[in-house]
């Protein structure tokens, strides 16, 4: 981050001083006091079991240039620039907002229900063939994420790629207008928060907010292959939006055309990329279809951009996974035994696309799918879970173990799906799954770990990994 004087920070914010400090500018921006580094601002927020308020004097002792405030009903510390606003957290969006008109980059955002952490990894890759960029790490993406990436940034930065998240209506919408984009790119609209936005419909209006801020000279891209993201791209294109519109997919009627994908298992994948009036040979090391999809956006923008597409095929070839995200490892001590480490989330779009992975792994002795819950599905729970269930049976997997309340219908639509019942198991927590694998691997055994991020998937991986590290 560059530096910013006090005056600035407080007219960015419509603050006012309570008090006065020596320092004459700030370093950075934090919101643990914990981290905090000496000359940062530090900013409390609040949540609905702390309160960051309660920690500004130990922010203060540990260093810092200033804080701010909301609550002059806490002890304020001496020495220190205390500036006061309405509410802290929008104080930290428009600070953020102003920063980044300060260092004016074009912003990419990436908005989707599935893939978008992989699309902003290999978008950041191909873009960095020709431009310093600043991506969202690891889950940045929320209101308060974006904006401490935003403070990121720094002069020499170009571009910048933001993953932004959200689970209800206003949510995209605010952190657009943190962070307005030069182009989008939408990589699917599933089910995920289906919960709280009741239909698919309502899901793509909650991340179709993000439109309502392009313009004229700027870029949409749109996964061709998601049904709503097809019609709405037709309907985009009928109605002559101001900002272009730019399509991937496998389809015919597409800008950016994937043809004989080859996926090879667990070493990655191969495709023909059919635009611009040629065709390009693109090779991934990371497995899954859905990933020829990720990367056709990246591919998509990265043109978009001006990147030649010859540094494009190199870019691609460096990207290796994301933690937690398909994650394959072997186990040592049952020496081929090999795990796929999907654990960080899931939505039925991502479960199946796991699946699809663990049914490619043609060597091996059993296919083994640990799944737990899906979340924030509401209404669609049921037959979410039996639709995940009947896929663990289409595909052949040799056994299904599940946990959590919802795996009972999982279990139930791998049955009705025809999977023999001695090869249905359920158990009701982490640690009993880790028994069971401890007393019942298999060498050649293939296993997919995945669930919802509350249901902690992680320990088992854990386990298996720390099998792995004590030999």
């Amino acid at each position: 981050m560059k530096p910013l004087s006090i005056k600035e920070v407080t007219d960015a914010i419509g603050g006012r001083a309570a008090s006065k400090g020596s320092a004459a500018v700030i370093s950075g921006v934090s919101t643990d006091s914990r981290t905090i580094q000496p000359g940062e601002l530090f900013v409390p927020l609040e949540g609905e079991n702390f309160d960051g308020h309660d920690y500004i004097i130990q922010a203060a002792e540990k260093g810092a240039a200033a804080v701010l405030t909301h609550n002059l009903n806490k002890t304020l510390p001496q020495g220190v620039h205390t500036i006061v606003t309405g509410n802290t957290l929008k104080a930290l969006q428009e600070l953020a907002a102003w920063y980044l008109r300060s260092l004016p980059i074009p912003i990419i955002a990436v908005i989707g229900s599935t893939g978008k952490t992989t699309t902003k990894d290999l978008l950041s890759l191909v873009l960095s063939k020709k431009y310093q960029v600043l991506r969202t790490e690891e889950n940045f993406n929320n209101e308060i994420g974006l904006p401490m990436t935003l403070f990121q940034l720094e002069p020499h930065h170009e571009i910048g790629v933001l993953e932004m998240g959200m689970s209800g209506f206003g949510e995209i919408k605010r952190l657009t207008a943190i962070a307005p984009p030069r182009a989008v790119v939408f990589t699917n609209i599933g089910v995920s928060h289906m919960e709280k936005l009741g239909s698919r419909d309502n899901i793509w209006k909650a991340k179709s907010e993000v439109l309502g801020y392009l313009h004229d000279g700027c870029t949409v891209f749109l996964n061709d292959d998601n049904d709503i993201l097809r019609r709405e791209g037709k309907r985009m294109i009928d109605i002559s939006t101001p900002y272009k519109v730019v399509r991937y997919g496998t389809g015919d009627e597409v800008d950016y055309r994937a043809e004989n994908i080859q996926l090879l298992g667990e070493t990655g994948i191969t495709y023909d990329l059919a635009a611009e009036g040629r065709t390009w040979s693109i090779s991934l090391k990371v497995p899954g279809r859905h990933n020829v999809l990720n990367s056709l956006a990246a591919i998509a923008a990265g043109r978009e951009f001006g990147v030649e597409l010859a540094d494009i095929q190199k870019a691609l070839t460096l990207y290796t996974g994301a933690d937690m995200r398909l994650d394959i490892f072997s186990v040592p001590s049952l020496e081929d035994v090999k795990v796929i480490d999907d654990a960080y989330n899931a939505s039925p779009d991502s479960v199946q696309a796991a699946l699809k992975i663990l049914e490619d792994m043609k060597e091996g002795s059993r296919k083994i799918a640990i799944l737990g819950d899906m979340l924030e599905l509401g209404e669609y729970t049921k037959e979410a879970h039996r639709l995940i269930g009947k896929w663990v049976a289409d595909y052949g997997i040799n056994l299904l173990i599940t946990i959590g309340k919802a795996g009972i219908w999982t279990a139930e639509g791998a049955l009705k799906s025809g999977m023999n019942p001695k090869a249905v198991i359920h158990r009701n927590s982490n640690s009993e799954i880790i028994y069971w694998l401890k007393e019942n691997l298999w060498h050649g055994d293939r296993v997919l770990v995945k669930g919802s991020r509350g249901m902690k998937m992680e320990e088992i991986v854990s386990h298996l990994r720390q099998e792995r590290d004590s030999n």
